[in-house]
C-alpha cells in the first residue's frame, strides 16, 4: 500500500496533463529505473512490475546468495544469514528476490524521483504538442488572447496550448484585448530545448490565401486557384487568381456583388486594400494587369534581367506607383519583375541619374524604387508626398527639389 499511495500522489500530473494511465506507468518505470541506477549503481537485477488498471507498481531486487562475509557487490549479492531472514530455506548459490518499498529508497531519492517525474511528464506533454502542430504549418488557426506583452501576444487554444503572435507578425493597426479570439496562420513550429514554440502570423501572404479559401466557396472547392498573393500588411495586397472552368469569372467570384464576398477578408486584415486580378501566362498582359488601375501604353521586357520598362502617360504615373509606392512594389512582387516607369509625351525631362554628381546615388535609388526616375516626375509631386513615398528626410528632399528645379530654371 505504500507504493500505491505514492503512485496515486503522482497521478495528479496525469490528471493535470491529460496523460493516460498506461503512458504514466511507462514514464514511471523509466523514472524509477533511473532512480535505482543512481542509488544502487545498476538496475539490471531489478524487476519493475506495473499494474496500470490498479495504478500499482512493485519493485523486486534479485540477488545471489553467498557465504557470510564474502559479499563483493552488495547490489548483486546477499549474505546467507540475510537471505535466511527472508526465507529460512535459502542456500548459497540460490537467487533471492526481495521487494523494495519506495519508502526504503529514502526521502531524498523520493523527492528527486518526483522532480524527475514532473520533468518527464512535461517533456512528454511538450513532445505531444510539438508533434500535434509540426504538420499544421500554414493552417488557419484561431486562439484566445491570454496575455499581452510589448513584443508579442500570448494566445491559448482550446486545449491550453500556448501560441505566440509576435509584434512583427501583427498587422500594424491590430488591437487586442484579453479574451479576444485571434485568427492567423501557423507559421513556425519548433522545439527550443524541450519546450515547443508555436508562432502565429497575420502578416503572411498565406494568411490571405487561407482567408480566401474560407470565405470563397469556389476557392475552397478548387474551382478557382490562387496563383500568387502578395501583401504590404494593413495597406495593400494583390491576388492573382485563375479558373480552369471558362464559365467561372474568377475575379467576380472572389469579389462578389459590390464586394460582398471580399468584404469580410478586408475587415479581418484591418481594411487592407485588396486587388484581385486575372492570372495569365501572357507576361505582358499579366504585368499590365498587375499595375492596375494604371493604364499602360507599352512595355519593354528584359526576361534575362527580370526587368520591365513601362511607358505611360504622365497622369497615369501616380496610379502605377500608388500611395507610398505600394502599387508598383506589389506589382513587382506579383510578377517577379523589377518595374521601371517612364513617362511618354513629356518634353525636356532629364533622368535622375544625370544628377549623380550633385545627388548621392543612394538617394536617387530611393526615388527610383517608387518609380520616380526623372527630374519632372519628382518636382511635379508635393514635397509631403515625396517624403511619405520615399521615407527620406525632409532636408534631403528639399535639397533634391532645389537641384532639380535649378536645372529647368537655367
Amino acid at each position: 500500500m505504500e507504493n500505491l499511495a505514492l503512485i496515486e500522489s503522482f497521478s495528479e500530473f496525469k490528471d493535470e496533463k491529460l496523460i493516460d494511465r498506461v503512458t504514466l506507468m511507462v514514464i514511471l518505470e523509466e523514472v524509477f529505473r533511473n532512480t535505482l541506477k543512481r542509488k544502487f549503481g545498476s538496475d539490471d537485477n531489478f524487476d519493475i512490475i506495473i499494474n496500470p488498471d490498479k495504478g500499482d507498481l512493485e519493485i523486486w531486487r534479485n540477488r545471489i546468495v553467498v557465504k557470510d562475509g564474502e559479499v563483493e557487490d552488495p547490489n548483486q549479492e546477499i549474505e546467507l544469514f540475510q537471505a535466511q531472514k527472508i526465507e529460512p530455506d535459502f542456500e548459497v548459490g540460490e537467487d533471492v528476490s526481495e521487494e523494495v518499498k519506495l519508502i526504503d529508497l529514502g526521502r531524498r531519492s523520493i523527492q528527486t524521483l518526483r522532480q524527475n517525474l514532473v520533468s518527464k511528464i512535461f517533456e512528454h506533454d511538450s513532445t505531444n504538442t510539438y508533434n500535434q502542430f509540426k504538420d499544421r504549418t500554414g493552417d488557419l488557426f484561431t486562439a484566445e488572447v491570454h496575455h499581452i506583452r510589448n513584443r508579442e501576444v500570448i494566445l491559448l487554444d482550446d486545449d491550453g496550448n500556448e501560441i505566440i503572435l509576435p509584434k512583427d507578425r501583427q498587422i500594424p493597426n491590430d488591437f487586442f484585448r484579453k479574451g479576444d479570439n485571434v485568427r492567423g496562420v501557423i507559421e513556425i513550429v519548433e522545439l527550443r530545448g524541450n519546450k515547443p514554440r508555436i508562432i502565429l502570423s497575420r502578416t503572411s501572404p498565406i494568411f490571405l490565401e487561407k482567408l480566401f479559401e474560407q470565405e470563397i466557396p469556389e476557392v475552397f472547392d478548387g474551382l478557382i486557384t490562387i496563383k500568387k498573393a502578395v501583401r504590404i500588411p494593413g495597406e495593400k495586397a494583390k491576388v492573382a487568381v485563375d479558373s480552369y472552368d471558362d464559365r467561372i469569372d474568377p475575379v467576380g467570384a472572389c469579389v462578389g456583388m459590390k464586394g460582398s464576398r471580399i468584404h469580410g477578408i478586408v475587415r479581418e486584415l484591418g481594411n487592407e486594400n485588396i486587388d484581385v486580378i486575372n492570372y495569365t501566362n501572357n507576361l505582358q498582359l499579366f504585368i499590365t494587369r498587375a499595375l492596375s488601375p494604371a493604364k499602360i501604353n507599352s512595355l519593354k521586357i528584359d526576361e534575362e534581367a527580370k526587368r520591365v520598362q513601362v511607358f505611360l502617360n504622365p497622369d497615369e504615373v501616380s496610379k502605377a506607383i500608388g500611395r507610398g509606392g505600394h502599387n508598383i512594389r506589389l506589382a513587382g512582387k506579383l510578377t517577379g519583375y523589377e518595374i521601371d516607369v517612364y513617362r511618354e509625351g513629356v518634353e525636356e525631362d532629364v533622368e535622375l541619374t544625370e544628377f549623380s554628381d550633385e545627388i548621392d546615388s543612394w538617394v536617387i535609388d530611393e526615388f527610383k524604387k517608387v518609380g520616380l526616375d526623372t527630374a519632372k516626375s519628382v518636382i511635379e509631386l508635393e514635397k509631403e508626398d515625396l517624403i511619405k513615398r520615399t521615407d527620406l528626410e525632409e532636408e534631403t528632399v528639399n535639397e533634391v527639389i532645389r537641384i532639380l528645379k535649378a536645372e529647368f530654371e537655367e
